[in-house]
């Protein structure tokens, strides 16, 4: 046995024994400090003077796909630290597994256990789907996605007059789908809060990517005949985005009115720009959130908390763990013995998932609310819009961003973690024991 082998043998061995979630959480602890390493060389860097916190930072903030950031990334970062930024809003987008197993697929390989016990981890699917379909669904359905909307925002920016336009277009494209909400813009997209087009391809990315795979894998295998309707799970997430949307919309011209806009069509439009961003946790704003009245931030707090689906590239506590979580409170009212939602039971254990992913959802969230309200001077409800942006890897900032002291920054980098592994899957890789052993001898191909 050559050497080679035998530490991949020996790497396998260790690997079986860990809890796949807790595997996830190391995959991702690593994507964040090879990000951070890279941001901190020189040549990543177009100014000198940034802080290693305010890398580690960024780093976090593309690997979650979130977009909070201390520091202005175009004015801060050369060329290739802006390529850094965006390679990792793209692994953290669709996960590192999904693309590891896809270059797995395409060598003609087959998953081993290791990595499909990884992947059920990283992904919540229904069980009538096949892994490696789904692998191959993920990739191809992402490439198509910003491949389209790249195309049609290099047409929208050359219009506007965008400089460098083709290269503005595919970085706001994967920054879409991936709903991570980084701009090369200082000022997001506000200078586009009057074109349409831009907000609606911009949107139709987001909503593309925070719906979830689930969706997208589901809606091919109905288009192709292998499936004669929707699962359950993805006419559940369709029917909440779509309520979500409209209501977020409603919602937010009613409370703000004038203050979003110069005419009834700008004032809609942007009530229902600022809906999506919040909902598909994508980020970009085409008005000061800053700016937002009270009632305007609550409203957009709720939608951040709610977020995108689970298996998409959102973050929240997710439409299908509300579903869940509105199901459990109406059958308790109406005093039923089981938790139905449309006439249809809902497994036991999906009901303890979803209370126990909205408790420490909360939990986490009180915690972090704690530290930030201890270290800064900035008003609660500011401090709460960040603290919820972060954990629901969502962007958006009242304007704090820049001002947090360091265990403020250090605060929002836990936060930002937790919400791309999800608040359960967190909790999880800290107290669950370890597996057992399931992976077999000869399976040494693990995650190298």
């Amino acid at each position: 046995m050559s050497p080679q082998t035998r530490f991949r043998a020996s790497v396998a061995r260790t690997v079986r024994g860990v809890h796949p979630v807790r595997l996830v959480l190391f995959g991702y602890l690593t994507c964040v400090v090879v990000a951070w390493v890279l941001l901190s060389l020189p040549w990543a860097q177009a100014v000198a003077g940034t802080s290693a916190l305010d890398h580690l930072f960024i780093a976090t903030s593309a690997v979650s796909t979130t977009g909070l950031a201390t520091v202005s990334p175009p004015g801060t970062y050369s060329l290739f630290g802006e390529l850094v930024i965006l390679l990792f809003i793209q692994i953290g987008g669709i996960g590192y597994m999904s693309l590891g197993s896809f270059i797995v697929l395409s060598r003609g390989r087959r998953l081993s256990k290791s990595r499909t016990r990884m992947l059920s981890a990283d992904f919540a699917m229904p069980r009538s789907f096949a892994l490696d379909e789904f692998v191959r669904g993920v990739i191809v359905f992402t490439l198509l996605a910003e491949t389209l909307g790249a195309l049609a925002l290099w047409g929208l920016f050359s219009s506007a007059g965008v400089e460098n336009a083709f290269y503005q277009a595919v970085f706001h494209s994967i920054s879409a789908f991936c709903t991570a909400g980084f701009s090369l813009f200082d000022t997001s997209l506000e200078a586009f809060a009057g074109n349409a087009g831009v907000n609606f391809v911009v949107a139709a990315l987001a909503y593309l990517g925070a719906i979830g795979f689930i969706v997208a894998v589901d809606v091919w295998r109905v288009w192709t005949g292998k499936q004669p309707r929707l699962t359950t799970t993805s006419r559940i997430i369709l029917r909440l985005t779509a309520l979500l949307t409209v209501g977020g919309t409603v919602g937010l011209f009613l409370i703000e009115g004038d203050l979003l806009g110069p005419t009834p069509a700008l004032q809609w439009l942007a009530a229902f720009f600022q809906a999506m961003t919040a909902m598909t946790t994508v980020g970009f704003n085409t008005v000061p959130i800053g700016g937002l009245i009270p009632g305007a931030l609550f409203l957009v707090i709720l939608l951040m908390v709610v977020g995108a689906s689970p298996s998409g590239t959102g973050g929240g506590v997710k439409t299908t763990t509300i579903s869940a979580v509105y199901a459990v409170v109406r059958s308790v009212l109406r005093g039923e013995d089981d938790v139905t939602y449309r006439g249809q039971r809902v497994p036991i254990d999906r009901v303890l998932a979803a209370v126990a992913s909205l408790a420490f959802y909360a939990t986490v969230l009180i915690v972090g609310l704690l530290i930030l309200s201890l270290t800064e001077t900035a008003d609660f409800q500011a401090i709460a819009f960040e603290a919820t942006s972060a954990l629901g890897t969502v962007g958006l900032s009242a304007g704090i961003t820049g001002d947090l002291t360091d265990l403020g920054k250090l605060t929002i980098v836990g936060l930002m973690f937790a919400g791309r592994l999800g608040p359960l899957s967190f909790g999880s890789a800290l107290f669950l024991r370890d597996a057992t052993p399931a992976v077999l001898e000869d399976e040494v191909e693990v995650i190298l």
